[in-house]
């Protein structure tokens, strides 16, 4: 009976990751046209909305802040800065911190970009509600993940001492 359950938890798991992983896919081509029209690509325009909300922001803070790793986030960033939209200043007490923040001409853009929320949330087809609890239950399912990726690691640590 274990096996059985177990083969079922599988098969669940297997199929919610497929679909996850097919829905984030489709919402960036939903994005795509939108922001192309733009000139950004969907993790520049998360950059600029990141930044839209609070800046600045450290690169720390904004790898934290998107999920995602230095490698990844350096090169946007540059990108960014050359296409005059954002501009990052070492800190002069911890030259190990880059403040990031926009610059006018990234600020204009954002506000360009002001309806795209709005064209998503017409794309998606769901209510006010239904997109609230989408986006509480993946935050609910990311922090479960996090903290089983803090308790391994602090498992592996102890191991190690």
């Amino acid at each position: 009976m274990a096996t059985r359950s177990s083969a079922a938890i599988a098969e669940l798991s297997g199929a919610m990751c497929a679909e996850l992983c097919a829905a984030g896919r489709a919402i960036a081509r939903g994005y795509r046209p939108l922001l192309s029209a733009l000139g950004l690509t969907y993790p520049q325009y998360l950059v600029l909305l990141a930044l839209g909300q609070r800046a600045p922001r450290t690169v720390t803070e904004l790898g934290d802040r998107l999920a995602l790793d230095s490698g990844t986030l350096s090169p946007l960033l540059k990108r960014l800065e050359a296409a005059g939209l954002l501009s990052r200043v070492r800190r002069v007490k911890d030259e190990r911190a880059v403040d990031v923040a926009l610059t006018a001409q990234g600020e204009a853009l954002l506000k360009a970009a002001a309806t795209v929320p709005a064209e998503m949330a017409s794309a998606l087809g769901l209510s006010a509600l239904a997109v609230r609890r989408f986006r509480t239950l993946l935050r609910e399912l990311t922090a479960s993940l996090a903290r089983q990726d803090a308790a391994a690691a602090a498992a592996a640590i102890r191991a190690a001492s």
